[in-house]
């Protein structure tokens, strides 16, 4: 048995009480791995989403199960990514409110700053509160064998933690991603932020210029600005959010412009300069070349998979450092015993899909079973304010495929909550199959997007029509009555100028 003792962590600051407490749940220190077994059905490599998930269901089958993380046991999502930023964006959400209560409500005038130090200690305490679920102790009461330390493959079925040889009759890689860092001259120079270390904040910048206008980018650069921070967002692009459809893009920078958050298009960083703790940026846009002072620079610019290190040659995984590892339909890598789930092999990175594809691989694994990680019907979330959920076919995507669609498009406006909380802004767009209610996507702009999308995932994944929504009853009043709107809209389009003189001729009739 071999002792393991965590070294200081970027994702956590050093003498926090709770990032101590989370720690050392999520990697105690001193933690004694486990004889090997002399074969594990089930190896799992990372204990993110989809690491814990593939364990945790093997084990609840009565397979013997290992576990191996290099560092904190629940991955970014509890560390750097869904968890943190989410009780960031939460505090924002509520000095924006109070600074707009008085004006929009009749509430009290606020004045005056808030507390940045306070958000940062109650999103650690948030944190540190939810670790256990994801903690060593946890996994092995679930009867799993957690090892810490660095995996790597020696052969086709074995691998090896330390001095520890793990031999496999199937393994699960779900090591995840990072994030990447762009090539920009004088950058390793300066200090700089990923999502991987602007949570271990304590003091709030006064100047933050965030690279990347995708999701990350734009959630943070709009919490900042809200907690007080002037920040500046850089979009290589013509527009934020580029994946989603444009009238959402444009409705996100116009809040985050309101908010503060000066957005500047068609602009590349060219070079970073030192400037003490501080920094500046080169900047060439279509206004020419110019230079932002810089308190703090936060890159957001996509993420990397982690294939590094992992020996995945001498294993005979085929991988590619942008995509990752390579997988068929099942979830299985070119070596029929390993399979990969989650940041590692998806080029959609999202905790809720890790945890799926891992319900697809394990059975597959274990079970010799056939499920398909293509069957799965994927939302996203971006949660900015307004947030912007998204499920299916976006218009691009139809136009690229040549998909003949009909689009239903309904303003939060004339959803009666969304008027009452004063939450207006956005609008609900369902792109059916031509002529038929088939749902092929759903677009929701709104304050409360992420927790009204479900429904049409539901749909969609159970092959529901938009006519089956219309026909279920929703309470009233709720925002999420915008969907059982969008199916009466689709309705009335069936009266079509002959069904309208049928109807005519039978009420001329029955009078």
């Amino acid at each position: 048995m071999s002792s393991t003792t965590p070294t200081p962590y970027r994702a956590l600051r050093s003498g926090d009480d709770a990032d101590e407490r989370l720690r050392s749940v999520v990697h105690p220190e001193g933690w004694i791995n486990p004889e090997p077994k002399a074969r594990y059905h089930l190896v799992v490599v990372g204990a993110g989403t989809g690491g814990l998930v593939s364990a945790a269901i093997a084990a609840g089958l009565g397979a013997r199960v290992a576990l191996v993380e290099r560092d904190l046991m629940g991955g970014d999502c509890l560390t750097v990514g869904c968890v943190p930023s989410k009780s960031i964006i939460r505090a924002s959400r509520a000095w924006s409110e109070a600074r707009t209560a008085a004006a929009r409500f009749g509430g009290p005038a606020v004045s005056g700053d808030g507390d940045f130090a306070g958000v940062m200690q109650r999103m650690r305490e948030a944190r540190a509160g939810l670790a256990p679920a994801d903690g060593a102790t946890r996994f092995r009461d679930l009867g799993v064998d957690v090892f810490f330390g660095d995996a790597r493959f020696t052969s086709a079925d074995s691998l090896t933690v330390g001095d520890a040889v793990l031999r496999f009759r199937r393994a699960v890689l779900a090591t995840g991603a990072r994030a990447r860092i762009p090539d920009i001259p004088g950058l390793p120079e300066v200090a700089y932020h990923t999502n991987e270390t602007i949570f271990t904040l304590a003091r709030r910048p006064t100047h933050l210029v965030v690279i990347g206008a995708g999701a990350i980018g734009c959630e943070l650069a709009q919490a900042f600005a809200r907690l007080g921070t002037q920040v500046t967002l850089l979009d290589r692009g013509d527009r934020v959010l580029p994946t989603d459809e444009p009238e959402a893009s444009a409705i996100v920078e116009a809040a985050m412009t309101r908010d503060g958050v000066a957005v500047l298009h068609d602009t590349k960083a060219e070079r970073v300069i030192p400037r003490g703790d501080a920094c500046a940026v080169e900047v060439r846009g279509p206004a020419g070349a110019r230079t932002l002072e810089c308190g703090t620079l936060l890159l957001a610019v996509g993420r990397t998979p982690n294939v590094v290190g992992l020996g995945l040659e001498a294993a005979g995984v085929r991988h590619d450092d942008d995509a990752g590892v390579i997988v068929d339909d099942r979830l299985r890598t070119s070596n029929r015993r390993i399979f990969a789930v989650g940041d590692v092999c998806s080029h959609r990175r999202f905790t809720h899909l890790a945890d799926f594809q891992a319900r697809i691989a394990v059975p597959n694994a274990l079970f010799f079973l056939r499920r398909s990680a293509s069957a799965l019907v994927t939302p996203r979330v971006t949660y900015t304010r307004p947030e912007v959920a998204h499920v299916g076919m976006t218009g691009a995507e139809a136009s690229r495929l040549r998909v003949a669609c009909d689009v239903v498009d309904v303003p939060m406006r004339e959803v009666d909550r969304a008027v009452l909380d004063g939450e207006t802004e956005g609008f609900c767009r369902v792109r059916l199959a031509k002529g038929s209610d088939r749902i092929l996507g759903v677009t929701i702009v709104s304050a409360h997007a992420g927790e009204m999308i479900s429904e049409a995932t539901l749909a969609i994944t159970s092959k529901l029509g938009l006519s089956k929504i219309g026909s279920t009853m929703h309470p009233y009043p709720t925002q999420a009555e915008v969907l059982r709107k969008a199916a009466d809209a689709w309705q009335r389009r069936k009266l079509s100028p002959r069904v309208m003189r049928l109807l005519d001729w039978f009420f001329r009739a029955v009078s």
